[in-house]
């Protein structure tokens, strides 16, 4: 390498690449790994190959790094890799980054126009027997479910037209079909957007056009038993200012936040849109529909969610009106209002949800979050929100409770991963697996197991890794011995 990585919060400290790819058997386990644990935990999240073309960059815009901790037996074993985009090959042919900033092709290096952008960085997602590798700027690239080597970019044979595919599919816990979808679908700074479902074999069996009513971050959607709700923020984009070198996305708080919603046997046509003033909605929990309503879960927060995306004004980032905080939106389709309603369930800095998957699109009564607790010792400046979580949580909805474990000084956890102690457990009962980033003395990852019915005594397991991980981003659960 001819050149350092800059020294800007992006990548120093927490955020530091790593660009380790490793194959390690058997880690160091501090405690006993539950025996009920077989299967693998699979995750992705963006780790800089090269430094920038453009002198820094935002954290999420690093080339896909995708890892796996294999359960087995009481052990664990990882592997970690690169996802071999065509990014990825063209800069490790040159030795450098020829791709500009995020999702802005016109600050590309000349060579690469009209290659693939996607780093494939922001989730991993098990259908049809497939292991794929996510990011909502283009189609999802296939990994080899042992080796994590990548099979290629994966367009369901040529049936799926559509550009872009979601980070956030929905799978269907009783017919086995994965609806998602895709924004820009027809290109940069198109206003298209495309409904996708593949039934439970892999076969895309559906994909339907429809126009947003502006190009917005659709970075996640919800589907429930009946219904599928589409969600349109004010993080919007314009083809002009990216050619004049801007940013691809800002915020703009004078546009409405819109909730599209439809039956999931209807058309696109068929879509209602619910209104509000300007919110930003985030991460989606679940979703589910009783009689003419729906109700849908997910962090959201006053205005502008995330740190690395500009106010339209030039104002700076509020993080008093950007902390995100668990939300119950209700929808009335029985009536003939445009609005909906609005409950904060708990006041917490929180985000990342996961919910019991065998309860997806219905109704559900438990939940799994990472939290920025303020009142302890937190790191700042990490992660795609701009701190550390400090905090892993589970949640009974049903009861308002909340059961926590803050995790230490100068470390930060990501996004909970639970997993069923048994396929007939009760909802919620199993255990959350969650990387934890250690920066105190010989910086290190380590993987946490906690059991869910006492989250807050710790982590009944913790795998060790010699070395620190790049955080990852998303993630999935695979069962079963070589998954």
């Amino acid at each position: 390498m001819t050149q350092p990585f800059p020294g800007t919060p992006a990548f120093t400290g927490f955020n530091e690449p790593a660009r380790i790819e490793a194959a390690i058997l058997d880690l160091e386990v501090e405690g006993k790994i539950p025996p009920e644990l077989d299967g693998t935990f699979y995750r992705v999240g963006p780790d800089f190959r090269h430094p920038p073309r453009l002198g820094d960059d935002i954290n999420i815009n690093g080339d896909g790094m995708v890892s796996m901790f294999r359960f087995a037996g009481g052990h664990v074993d990882f592997r970690s890799r690169y996802v071999r985009t065509e990014k990825f090959r063209l800069e490790s042919a040159a030795r450098k980054a020829l791709f500009g900033a995020y999702r802005n092709p016109y600050t590309d290096d000349p060579s690469v126009a009209g290659k693939d952008r996607t780093t494939a960085n922001t989730s991993t997602v098990f259908h049809g027997g497939k292991l794929f590798a996510l990011k909502e700027d283009g189609l999802p690239h296939e990994l080899d479910l042992d080796t994590l080597e990548t099979k290629g970019r994966f367009d369901y044979r040529g049936r799926m037209t559509s550009a872009t595919t979601s980070s956030h599919p929905k799978i269907d816990p009783v017919s086995g079909e994965m609806i998602t979808f895709g924004y820009e679908a027809r290109g940069l700074a198109t206003r298209d957007v495309a409904l996708q479902v593949i039934d439970r074999s892999g076969n895309l069996v559906r994909e339907e056009f429809f126009l947003a009513p502006y190009v917005s971050m659709q970075h996640d959607f919800a589907v429930t038993s009946r219904h599928i709700v589409f969600i349109v923020i004010p993080i919007t984009t314009d083809e002009a200012r990216m050619k004049a070198g801007g940013p691809h996305w800002m915020f703009e708080p004078e546009r409405e936040t819109l909730v599209g919603i439809m039956p999931r046997d209807a058309s696109t046509k068929d879509i209602r849109w619910f209104r509000s003033p300007s919110i930003g909605i985030g991460h989606v929990a679940n979703a589910f529909s009783d009689g003419d309503k729906v109700y849908l879960d997910a962090s959201t927060c006053a205005q502008n969610i995330y740190p690395f995306i500009g106010n339209i004004d030039g104002t700076p980032f509020d993080r008093a009106t950007g902390v995100p905080r668990l939300t119950r939106f209700t929808f009335d389709l029985g009536g003939n209002a445009e609005g909906f309603e609005a409950e904060t369930l708990f006041d917490d800095f929180m985000d990342m949800p996961e919910i019991d998957d065998r309860y997806q699109l219905n109704a559900h009564s438990r939940g799994f979050f990472a939290i920025a607790d303020g009142s302890k010792a937190a790191l700042n400046n990490v992660g795609t929100l701009g701190v550390g979580w400090n905090t892993i949580a589970h949640v009974d909805l049903a009861r308002r409770r909340m059961e926590r474990f803050f995790i230490g000084p100068d470390a930060a956890c990501q996004e909970p991963q639970f997993v069923p102690r048994r396929a007939n457990a009760a909802e919620g009962d199993g255990y959350l697996l969650s990387v934890i980033t250690r920066l105190d003395g010989d910086s290190h990852t380590e993987l946490a197991v906690f059991d869910t019915q006492d989250v807050s005594d710790g982590p009944v397991a913790v795998a060790r890794l010699p070395f620190r991980m790049r955080a990852a981003i998303h993630g999935c659960w695979v069962s079963g011995p070589a998954a």
